[in-house]
């Protein structure tokens, strides 16, 4: 089903709590005291965002009662916002390559082994789900591994001014969704060899969706990135680090089948690539349910 167009998603107009000021503050402190002092500031954090963000807990309660399938109570949301927070902060030691903090464990690692050797580069489908910096993280240790992030200018306007504040020396890498040669530039990193990162979870007013079932009720989600992986034929894999408490991360990589091009066509290709990458993220969603990091009504 075509999703509704014309009202824009509300997690686009939603004005943004955090500062640049406030990212170096929180980067200062997480540098300067260790990880043990900065993670105790995140409970009078996550209590603040608890009483003053009503739309936030709002969305957080409807996801937690879709996924735990029972009435959530205020421990189980502030549980939801400090997962959130605890793996804004692990982002902070993550950018400085301080992997050695954390027990990672990496599942399917022979996926992106064989990519790599071929050379053909792949397409990356995450979500606003767990740590993607977690994933970044481990995938610098490689140093044949080169990875493109495709995103809309104004996303990567932010997450560039929040990287700047973390470690200056980082950049990324971005191919701007919007413009009449964004695929052209997908497939020339593609040759190239580059993993072409996307997160392929939210949608933006005028943009072609679909409402599938996600958690027993109809959500948007955007047809686009499945297009483009039917259109280029490249490899799909999807890659999800989920947080597990403590300093523990699973990272999983797993194969997405676009189905053999001699039975179907690019259209019902993508199609199928959407609805499988919807199913596996509703059962990654039920195995972490803390992971799920869209703080908006995802259902509207």
């Amino acid at each position: 089903m075509t999703a509704r167009r014309g009202h824009p998603p509300e997690w686009t107009t939603r004005r943004e709590r955090g500062t640049t000021q406030t990212i170096r503050f929180i980067v200062w402190v997480a540098l300067g005291l260790g990880r043990r002092a900065a993670r105790l500031l995140l409970y009078p954090i996550c209590g603040y965002f608890l009483v003053f963000s009503l739309r936030s807990r709002r969305a957080s309660r409807d996801y937690l009662g879709r996924v735990l399938g029972r009435r959530p109570g205020i421990i189980d949301v502030f549980r939801h916002y400090h997962s959130f927070a605890a793996c804004a902060l692990d982002r902070v030691f993550l950018l400085n390559d301080q992997l050695d903090r954390y027990d990672i464990t990496v599942h399917g690692e022979a996926i992106v082994r064989d990519i790599l050797q071929q050379g053909s580069g792949c397409l990356l489908f995450g979500a606003h789900f767990g740590s993607f910096e977690v994933v970044r993280a481990v995938g610098r240790q490689q140093p044949d591994l080169r990875v493109s992030l495709v995103m809309y200018e104004e996303n990567a306007r932010k997450i560039g001014a929040a990287l700047n504040a973390i470690n200056p020396r980082l950049a990324l890498d971005v191919i701007a969704l919007g413009r009449s040669g964004s695929l052209i530039e997908a497939e020339a990193r593609l040759d190239a060899g580059h993993f072409v990162g996307i997160l392929a979870d939210r949608v933006l007013n005028g943009e072609e969706q679909r409402r599938i079932d996600f958690l027993g009720a109809p959500a948007a989600f955007p047809l686009g990135p499945f297009r483009m992986a039917a259109l280029l034929q490249r490899p799909v894999v999807l890659m999800f680090g989920v947080y597990r408490g403590g300093k523990r991360y699973d990272i999983f990589f797993e194969r997405l089948p676009l189905g053999d091009d001699a039975e179907r066509g690019r259209a019902e290709q993508a199609e199928r690539a959407l609805a499988g990458y919807v199913a596996r993220l509703e059962a990654y969603c039920r195995d972490a349910p803390f992971n799920w990091f869209n703080f908006h009504d995802f259902w509207q």
